[in-house]
């Protein structure tokens, strides 16, 4: 990589549309080169069509005057107050912004900005990898302009910033978290001198957004091997800030001879075994939290040693608040999460123990639709270095995935309505709401999921009846059926 000439150079740039935007900045007199991420990410073979280009004077001016050189295919946006223009074209979009250098208070993240040389700019980037810039005006095209030795460390695997890192830390704290992310992305080793710098700034991680922190912590765990970056978090100091509750989970307690595990180091390998399966970013942010609740649990037994009873309870309510906290999604997904960790343990549970027709019911109507990432998150919650163990496990749970299917086809029960509504209590009995309507429903509900009852409308009239009658409930009419809705028709 470090012999690359410039002939490869100008190969690896031999696009139509770098021709077209450095014969622009010709025409313009003005220096014009492509720069961060895609330069990084083609010579990682991580080709990208979001092109960000930097030109030495007015990168509107460049933007603008290119669009008119494609024509109609180019789409220009203008972003005056913050100096930047954006070209659509043919699905490549590219970003001009011209240079200039930033300088910083100590209290706020937000950088006094002047015009600067390209010196100035590549002075402000982040880390090396994201510092060099690739030259297209016609006569240097190709030229890379690289004063940090950004390719040096693409090919050791290395996250280096190209100034002093306290300084570029203190200056911009998100960086700290861009470095990890990078770190979990790549598969890059951060140089130690500048984790030392993360590790020494990591309290001003404090005055960044909440939403940029969850930015990068969702790319973080969209990572092929989302540990990386969260044991770096741990390790330098910035999980305390950022997750605290994560934080609490490290290390390990011992009373005699009992000793537990280290919660956090188990949450990795979860959440690792768990990205070999599943892109879905909430069900990894369920393995990043299912055990959330333990430090809170932990007790100890001289008997049994340590506990953690109800953790996966106390665990599901701390999600909203962490959610709130970070401004993340409060619908949905937040509810998928809490979801997950409140029931993280119950497949568990029923692999260990005889499987019951009724105990399966009830996880099925708990679970929903949601039942399958329920069931991936907890084999990959089986962590144990004895492989017999895992085996032995993961048979267990494809019983309790064959019982699941038995069920579902004999009795509907995954996301099941009891067919005795509360409107059909009042119509029969001439009741307004009341705590017995409310009653019979469960009661009813807890016999279909028992087994005592089918899902069935006629035995659930049934024992409607005979329960309104111990509760002294006098009939004045009966109610048939209600018809099926159009959409449940199609369905079956």
């Amino acid at each position: 990589m470090r012999e690359i000439t410039l002939d490869q150079m100008r190969e690896l740039l031999d696009s139509p549309i770098f021709h077209r935007i450095g014969e622009t900045a010709d025409e313009l007199g003005v220096e014009c080169y492509v720069v961060g991420g895609y330069v990084r990410d083609l010579f990682l073979e991580r080709p990208s069509k979001d092109i960000d280009c930097l030109v030495v004077g007015s990168g509107i001016s460049v933007a603008e005057a290119l669009g008119r050189r494609l024509g109609k295919g180019a789409h220009v946006s203008v972003f005056r107050n913050f100096g930047t223009a954006q070209v659509k074209y043919r699905g490549i979009e590219v970003e001009f912004v011209g240079a200039r250098k930033e300088s910083y208070s100590h209290d706020s993240r937000k950088p006094i900005v002047e015009d600067g040389t390209l010196e100035d700019d590549q002075n402000r980037r982040d880390f090396t990898i994201n510092a060099m810039a690739w030259c297209i005006n016609g006569d240097r095209f190709g030229e890379l302009v690289d004063p940090f030795g950004g390719m040096e460390d693409l090919e050791d695997c290395i996250i280096r910033t190209p100034c002093e890192p306290d300084k570029t830390f203190s200056d911009d704290p998100l960086r700290m978290m861009r470095a990890v992310r990078f770190a979990s992305q790549l598969g890059f080793d951060i140089d130690d001198d500048t984790f030392e710098g993360i590790a020494r700034q990591a309290e001003r991680i404090n005055i960044i957004t909440k939403e940029r922190i969850a930015v990068e912590l969702n790319k973080i765990l969209a990572s092929p091997v989302p540990s990386i970056g969260l044991t770096l978090m741990r390790t330098s100091g910035l999980l305390k800030y950022v997750l605290p509750e994560l934080d609490r989970m490290a290390g390990v307690e011992r009373r005699g001879k009992h000793a537990h595990k280290d919660n956090f180091e188990h949450t990795m390998k979860v959440l690792d075994n768990l990205a070999k399966r599943s892109d879905d970013l909430w069900l990894r942010w369920a393995a990043l939290l299912h055990d959330i609740g333990k430090p809170s649990t932990k007790a100890y037994d001289p008997r049994m040693g340590w506990t953690f009873h109800q953790h996966e309870a106390v665990g599901s309510k701390m999600i909203p608040q962490l959610f709130r906290r970070l401004r993340l999604p409060l619908n949905e997904p937040m509810r998928f999460v809490q979801k997950m960790v409140f029931l993280h343990m119950r497949p568990i549970v029923l692999s260990e123990d005889l499987v019951t027709d009724s105990a399966v019911r009830r996880l099925l109507f708990e679970a929903g639709d949601d039942v399958e990432s329920l069931m991936l998150l907890c084999e990959a919650d089986i962590t144990s270095g004895i492989d017999s163990k895992v085996r032995q496990y993961l048979k267990n749970f494809e019983l309790v995935r064959q019982k699941m299917r038995d069920l579902e086809e004999r009795d509907r029960v995954r996301n099941f309505q009891p067919p005795i509504t509360g409107d059909i209590i009042m119509k029969c009995y001439n009741l307004q709401p009341c705590s017995a309507i409310g009653e019979i429903k469960e009661v009813i509900k807890n016999a279909i999921l028992d087994g005592d009852i089918h899902n069935d409308y006629a035995e659930a009239y049934a024992l409607m009846e005979r329960l309104a009658a111990e509760r002294g409930l006098t009939k004045v009419c009966d109610v048939e059926c209600p018809a099926p809705k159009v959409e449940e028709i199609n369905e079956e």
